[in-house]
């Protein structure tokens, strides 16, 4: 697709276009050696996720609030690994934006989709982890099944909603038009009324609420362990819990805020090589999730080796008790 000039120094990457996008040069090598890396991570990140959502989706015993939670996380996260790697990926590479106008606007929606939903997705765990922890005898009340699925519909639509919002009510991304440098290139202009609103939306109000409940949390299995673990016989495996799915939100967050905060500093070159390196350790956290479950959760390694051993073909194996081995 790209073009070379007489001098064969510079590359366009639609050279029948006189406003084309300048392509920047990557030897053959190196361009081999990227593609075969994020495709690696992008099919790892799906794998994973994979894997998640068929514990949680097939095992009844696995059917609690908190796992239909960590469910919904990871389809974001796999959506993360199945769309926006292999196309962020190919814009990374090859410098230049392929894809056309429509589908640089609807990228755009899907990424502050995921996005959206994932930072959701983390507010429901501080939220389950809080009634659970806090308050464990008015938990089975609260926190059903039925009610978190609800809920999480709900994330997934006011998600939708706002970015569709977001992107349409500025409406400047294009790969051609009175913003854009060059033709080839994706962006969004966010005006600054909607920044003040995102910056409230996607960052000040989530965050403090989150950090505000793991304190909370944490603060009371600090100072009342010894009681609560004297007369609740399920704590222990609640504080568990909650810690295993704590780092979970802090490696979330540590991975998103810098890209956050960095993107809001303007486009600079310095900050737009930058945003590209934290992009990708946001989305490779997508990644790291399974990782978590599987070093934290004896039932995921279980359930995989259920899948993998393909007992899962078996009758009734939607009824084994995945949190013992007997079964297993």
């Amino acid at each position: 697709m790209a073009y070379e000039t007489e001098d064969q120094e510079t590359q366009y990457c639609f050279p029948d276009i006189n406003s084309s996008c300048v392509k920047e040069k990557i030897s053959k090598h190196q361009n081999n050696i990227m593609y075969v890396f994020f495709s690696l991570l992008s099919a790892w990140t799906v794998f994973l996720n994979l894997l998640v959502i068929i514990s949680i989706s097939h095992f009844k015993k696995l059917h609690t609030p908190t796992n239909m939670i960590i469910l919904s996380l990871a389809v974001a996260d796999l959506l993360v690994g199945l769309i926006v790697m292999p196309v962020e990926a190919i814009r990374l590479i090859e410098t230049c934006w392929y894809f056309g106008h429509t589908f640089c606007g609807l990228f755009m929606i899907i990424m502050g989709l995921l996005g959206s939903t994932s930072l959701s997705n983390l507010v429901l765990i501080a939220v389950d982890r809080y009634v659970a922890v806090c308050h464990p005898l008015l938990y089975p009340q609260k926190i059903t099944t039925t009610k978190t699925l609800m809920t999480i519909c709900l994330c997934w639509f006011c998600a939708s909603a706002y970015n569709t919002a977001l992107s349409g009510s500025n409406g400047h991304f294009d790969t051609l038009n009175e913003t854009a440098v060059c033709y080839g290139e994706c962006s969004v202009i966010i005006s600054f009324t909607w920044k003040v609103v995102d910056l409230f939306v996607s960052l000040l109000f989530p965050c403090t609420l989150i950090i505000t409940l793991y304190l909370r949390i944490f603060c009371v299995v600090h100072q009342q362990v010894k009681v609560i673990n004297s007369l609740m016989k399920g704590s222990k495996s609640e504080s568990k819990a909650a810690l295993t799915l704590g780092i979970i939100v802090a490696v979330h967050v540590l991975c998103w805020l810098p890209l956050y905060i960095i993107a809001l500093a303007g486009n600079t070159t310095m900050a737009y090589r930058i945003v590209n390196i934290l992009t990708w350790v946001f989305y490779m956290n997508s990644g790291l999730n399974p990782l978590i479950h599987a070093l934290f959760y004896p039932w995921f390694r279980r359930s995989v080796r259920h899948m993998l051993s393909l007992k899962i073909f078996q009758p009734a194996s939607s009824l084994v008790d995945i949190f013992t081995n007997d079964n297993l």
